[in-house]
């Protein structure tokens, strides 16, 4: 029989169950002692751990090898303005960075040089399509800011982007990733609306779904910008991430019709959800493509340490969903 009351006592092991193998969970079953069991009572006390995080668990347990029920737990309370809204869990595009050389030529285009004002921003570098700048390699993509002379520039670097060959409208955006080191590196990974090209920069709209800078170790930001609030925009929130250059972490954004909400590891730590949406506040209903850069100093990254000599972003994947 179940049991509700006592002390239950939890222990872990492999699972071996076909939705295991053929789903890519976890491979993780927690078992309750003593019959106890979580919601309601299903004939088991052994669940399937397919997700969790610092807020959600996901669950799967089979009844009886017949029937098999699904279970969310979440310490975010419904309502709160702190969930996804949309659930976005269909994979429509990714690049794993598991062919070594240059990045994928039907994945990635490149901006080159110093762009206007360097970039817009003040920026130093000089961005190139180099292997010495950017590069696949074990299993990763790199993305490296080096200080050397070159093309008039005291700095290089790459950006990557998806412009012209692919982009979408709505979804989410995992991406796997570690960070540079160095006081002035600005490394950041980030969408713009595709129409970039006709209305033009923050018309389109821009998603920055990491940024960091290398003069404020251990912190991450997402922010938004918009024709209402760009530059330095009001629309932004940090995060603090001590391990952030040292380990990978999973930086994603979630872009609904109604919000776009930021998240690290799985953790939501920041959502845009204006009242009114117009084309001042909301000019995220069109396209929007990826970019991973590297930037040096500039607005965001600030003044560069005169011992630094070259740090990377690595990107060990990144996945698309709708």
């Amino acid at each position: 029989m179940p049991s509700i009351y006592g002390v239950k006592n939890v222990s872990f092991s492999p699972s071996s169950s076909i939705a295991t193998e053929a789903g890519g969970y976890r491979g993780t079953t927690m078992s309750f002692s003593d019959g106890g069991f979580m919601s309601w009572y299903v004939g088991t006390s052994t669940y399937e751990i397919i997700q969790v995080t610092n807020n959600l668990l996901k669950v799967r347990v089979e009844e009886d090898g017949t029937y098999a029920w699904y279970h969310t737990f979440t310490s975010v309370k419904p309502g709160s303005g702190e969930e996804l809204d949309v659930e976005y869990n269909n994979l429509v595009w990714a690049d794993e960075f598991d062919v070594s050389g240059s990045p994928s030529v039907t994945n990635w285009a490149y901006d080159l040089g110093t762009g206007n004002n360097g970039w817009g921003n003040g920026e130093v570098q000089y961005y190139t399509d180099r292997t010495d700048n950017v590069t696949v390699a074990d299993g990763v993509l790199k993305i490296t800011a080096k200080k050397e002379d070159y093309q008039g520039s005291n700095y290089t670097s790459a950006r990557v982007k998806t412009q012209g060959l692919y982009d979408f409208k709505y979804g989410r955006v995992d991406v796997k990733a570690k960070l540079p080191t160095g006081g002035g590196t600005w490394p950041a990974i980030w969408m713009l609306g595709s129409n970039i090209t006709t209305v033009g920069w923050p018309a389109c709209g821009e998603i920055d779904i990491m940024e960091s800078a290398g003069n404020n170790p251990g912190v991450v930001s997402g922010a938004i910008h918009t024709p209402s609030s760009y530059g330095a925009t009001v629309n932004i929130k940090n995060k603090p991430l001590g391990d952030a250059s040292s380990e990978f972490h999973v930086y994603s954004v979630n872009w609904s019709a109604k919000q776009v909400t930021f998240l690290v590891d799985d953790e939501i730590f920041y959502t845009y959800n204006p009242e009114v949406k117009d084309g001042n506040t909301w000019p995220f209903d069109a396209s929007m493509f990826l970019i991973f850069n590297v930037a040096m100093g500039g607005t965001f990254g600030g003044n560069i340490d005169s011992n630094f000599t070259q740090s990377s972003m690595e990107i060990d994947w990144v996945r698309v969903y709708q």
